[in-house]
C-alpha cells in the first residue's frame, strides 16, 4: 500500500508542476522582434524589360517590330539557358 501512495503524490506534484509551467509559459508576454533596418534591394535595370514591357503595350503591332522580335528572341535566350548566336559579320557591299 505504501507503494500506491508514493505512485500518487508523485503523480499530484508532477501535474502540478505541469500546470505551473504551463500558466507561466502562457502569461509571457513575448519581445517584439526588432524589424531590420536593411536597405531594400534594388535589382539593376535591365533594358531586355524595359523593352519587352514596351512591346507589351504595342499590342498587336508588337509581331512586326523589328526591336520587338529581338527583345522576344533573347528573352527566350536567357530562358532556355542558350548564348545568343553571334551576328553574321557585315561586309562593305551589304549595305
Amino acid at each position: 500500500m505504501e507503494g500506491k501512495v508514493l505512485a500518487r503524490i508523485a503523480a499530484i506534484v508532477f501535474v502540478a508542476i505541469a500546470i505551473t509551467a504551463t500558466v507561466i509559459e502562457m502569461t509571457r508576454e513575448e519581445a517584439p522582434v526588432p524589424t531590420s533596418t536593411a536597405p531594400a534591394l534594388q535589382p539593376s535595370a535591365d533594358p531586355l524589360r524595359a523593352t519587352l514591357r514596351r512591346c507589351q503595350q504595342l499590342g498587336e503591332a508588337a509581331s512586326s517590330d523589328a526591336d520587338c522580335l529581338a527583345a522576344w528572341a533573347e528573352s527566350r535566350d536567357r530562358f532556355l539557358g542558350r548564348t545568343p548566336a553571334p551576328e553574321a559579320p557585315q561586309r562593305p557591299g551589304d549595305q
